[in-house]
């Protein structure tokens, strides 16, 4: 190859680069701008910015919900030395400095164990339907269902089954925590059947207040009554109080 050959190629080339160059300038604010795919990660927040996030949004947050969301306990010990996070009990955290409801013990319970329904006295106390003051969280689980050791408030376990576990709980909001609670008429017929427990007088105090407010129907309480089999025990109040 010559020199004149030589010096022709060597400037195709250099145009060539040029050109690559120029277009590759081009692109870049179309690359810059263009959406970040589905599969690809973008930096996440702060765990101490993560953590305090799910509490808010929580109410009472348990362990598991820090650790699906990526947040180590080391974090959340800092946080409570901060004084920033509470410890409410095991497994179970809550923002520091917020005020809580008058049934914030029920929504301790109720992250405390999930699977099971407020009742009784603590349900009587949550529909107005009773002068008394539970000392302890009354909560109905099934029969073969844990029960904590250790829990973040007294509690007193009912165990049942079948209609008797699952008919007439609601679920109530406290504190952005779901609260299952037996309704008014279920919450009655179960004063009626556990009556050795928490005494006959508040079973029937809790009928006369549930009628006279109308928080359940005639035909709602005999239905949970032939559900916790108490109709010939419940009978006679009620033909004395309609």
């Amino acid at each position: 190859m010559n020199q004149a050959s030589y010096d022709r190629r060597s400037d195709c080339i250099a145009k060539v680069g040029v050109i690559q160059m120029l277009g590759i300038f081009q692109l870049l604010p179309s690359i810059r701008n263009m959406p970040v795919a589905a599969n690809e990660t973008r930096p996440r927040e702060p765990l101490k910015d993560r953590a305090l996030t799910i509490a808010k949004e929580r109410g009472i947050a348990r362990a598991r919900d820090f650790d699906a969301a990526g947040v180590p306990r080391a974090t959340l010990r800092r946080l409570q030395d901060q004084g920033l996070l509470v410890r409410m009990g095991r497994g179970l955290y809550q923002l520091a400095n917020v005020e809580s409801s008058a049934s914030h013990s029920l929504a301790e319970a109720a992250r405390a164990v999930p699977h099971g329904a407020i009742c009784l006295l603590s349900a009587l106390k949550f529909h107005s339907l009773t002068t008394q003051l539970p000392h302890q969280i009354w909560l109905l689980i099934g029969h073969k269902k844990w029960a904590p050791k250790n829990p973040p408030v007294s509690l007193r376990i009912i165990r049942a089954t079948g209609e008797a576990l699952t008919e007439g709980v609601e679920i109530h909001v406290i504190e952005q925590v779901e609260v299952p609670i037996t309704n008014p008429a279920k919450t009655v017929a179960d004063c009626f059947k556990y009556r050795s427990q928490i005494g006959l007088d508040v079973a029937i105090e809790a009928l006369k207040d549930c009628i006279r407010t109308r928080r359940a129907t005639a035909d709602d309480l005999w239905r949970f009554a032939a559900i916790d089999r108490v109709q010939n025990v419940m009978r006679p109040y009620m033909e004395a109080i309609l």
